[in-house]
């Protein structure tokens, strides 16, 4: 994910909101506002990291007045967790440029998966705000932390190939996502190598051959 983030004008949901999701949409205007925003957070975060990132020096870069940041974003927290979740909607239209190439859907996930982490492993003071963002979110960020999860598991769910997963398939899911973001904490505070990661992401994404339907583990043998 690089630190010209790119938040497309054609973007889901999360960029056609103000603010806050849920609130009422955005005009052409104030989508290209926004967009310059998470963009000037992004290379702030990507030169220093989460210190780097002041509200007031992101309102200059994106040329916004500091109240008209606060209206989009009521704090560092909440820009930095969009942030993230506008990278990874910019990494999801990529995968679907070019979709992971495993024959299943665990070896198909834990591709994507490697692949997102080694993108955030070219920026690594960004990778470092963004999670260090997720994870100071208090209650007040739940709409963003929601959507930052959405998008991950839209991710995990298009590499399965999958539109209608099962109860026991959405568990998997979840499950791998928390491996997932605990894997960025360990690598980005040195505790673990990319080495590690991978055999972790692997081992996680075999559960989704184990909550695969009954038809389909049959269809494999």
């Amino acid at each position: 994910m690089p630190a010209e983030v790119k938040v497309e004008a054609s973007s889901a949901a999360g960029a056609r909101q103000d603010s806050r999701p849920g609130s009422p949409p955005l005009t052409e205007r104030q989508e290209a506002r926004r967009r310059r925003i998470l963009h000037a957070s992004a290379q702030l975060a990507s030169r220093g990291g989460f210190d780097a990132v002041q509200m007031r020096e992101v309102a200059e870069s994106s040329q916004v007045a500091l109240g008209t940041l606060y209206r989009y974003f009521p704090s560092k927290i909440h820009l930095l967790v969009a942030t993230m979740q506008a990278q990874l909607e910019h990494m999801h239209g990529m995968l679907r440029k070019k979709p992971p190439t495993g024959e299943t859907a665990a070896e198909r996930v834990a591709e994507t998966l490697m692949r997102a982490f080694r993108a955030l492993q070219r920026e690594p003071h960004l990778a470092d705000a963004m999670v260090r963002a997720l994870t100071f979110a208090d209650r007040s960020v739940s709409p963003e932390v929601d959507q930052v999860s959405h998008q991950t598991t839209a991710i995990i769910l298009d590499a399965m190939g999958l539109d209608r997963p099962t109860p026991e398939q959405l568990s998997a899911v979840r499950v791998i996502e928390h491996t997932w973001h605990s894997a960025l904490v360990t690598w980005l505070s040195g505790r673990a190598s990319i080495a590690q990661v991978k055999i972790d992401i692997e081992t996680v994404c075999r559960l989704i051959d184990l909550t695969a339907p009954e038809d389909k583990k049959e269809n494999k043998k």
